[in-house]
């Protein structure tokens, strides 16, 4: 899908997604590591960010779609990219909005996420910050940090009790149970659930190409100071205050442990964890 589009800026050049346009005023954006399940890499969030600034700036584009390739939509981080900073004591970073760009964006213009298949981990936490979430019936979310010893921090576990409610949070949370798309629309996480058609989520994404396109047939002033309204009726200081103080106060402590870095280890070696005892 291709547009004519002449833009006031060049688009970002991207390694790891591809860009396309269905309309003219429409930007889809593909995350495109299928064999790593669409795991975002540090280069990766900062590669999305600039994609995502670009959209917000330029004045043709209204309406934002992400989705994945293969039958993945994102299953988090690159474990293996972490598991070689914890052993090199590299620093890891990612810019102020977060997981993919998004599970912490605030951003101007409204994103659909596409969701194709698995969204895990940080791949969830960048759903649940998109402004609708449209599933394909074979899609499945969790956020199985516990399960590796990390912690959800991009966003997702302030924002997930605005949306399903503390104790449903909590099930997700501690637990690391996977879900099913149909559930999640129960729960309020997904608009509408897709039916496959194809067997590789394409049908998702012609639903958020037609959504899109709706949003984009209304005026662009209008959208997005409606979309500002919402999101302060919905989040407003609580949710990002919650993240800060997770990250300030809890995860230096988290990260110093051996039970994060023996979390990420196991994974690699595919093996199953050996916890220790916790000193928290």
């Amino acid at each position: 899908m291709t547009s004519d589009n002449t833009f006031a800026s060049p688009p970002p050049t991207a390694k790891y997604a591809i860009l396309s346009f269905p309309t003219p005023e429409i930007l889809l954006v593909t995350l495109n590591r299928p064999d790593q399940l669409n795991c975002i890499n540090l280069d990766g969030h900062i590669e999305l960010d600039a994609i995502w600034s670009w959209l917000d700036n330029e004045p043709s584009l209204r309406v934002g779609i992400v989705t994945g390739s293969g039958r993945a939509f994102c299953a988090g981080a690159d474990l293996k990219e972490w598991n070689t900073s914890n052993t090199t004591g590299t620093r890891r970073t990612m810019p102020p909005s977060g997981f993919a760009a998004l599970s912490r964006r605030s951003g101007k213009k409204p994103i659909i996420a596409a969701v194709n298949g698995l969204a895990y981990g940080g791949g969830m936490e960048a759903a649940v910050n998109c402004d609708m979430v449209l599933a394909s019936s074979k899609a499945s979310f969790a956020l199985p940090e516990v399960k590796r010893g990390v912690v959800a921090l991009a966003g997702a576990l302030p924002r997930l009790v605005r949306t399903v409610g503390k104790q449903r949070a909590m099930e997700m949370a501690l637990t690391g149970r996977a879900y099913a798309a149909a559930e999640m629309e129960r729960w309020g996480v997904v608009n509408e659930v897709v039916g496959d058609g194809d067997g590789e989520g394409k049908g998702v994404v012609q639903r958020a190409v037609e959504v899109a396109a709706e949003i984009a047939g209304n005026s662009p002033d209008a959208v997005v100071v409606s979309r500002e309204g919402v999101k302060l009726g919905w989040e407003g200081l609580g949710a990002d205050e919650g993240t800060r103080f997770l990250a300030e106060s809890w995860y230096p402590r988290l990260a110093e442990g051996e039970n994060i870095k023996e979390g990420v280890r196991a994974f690699v070696e595919k093996r199953r964890p050996k916890w220790k005892a916790s000193r928290l």
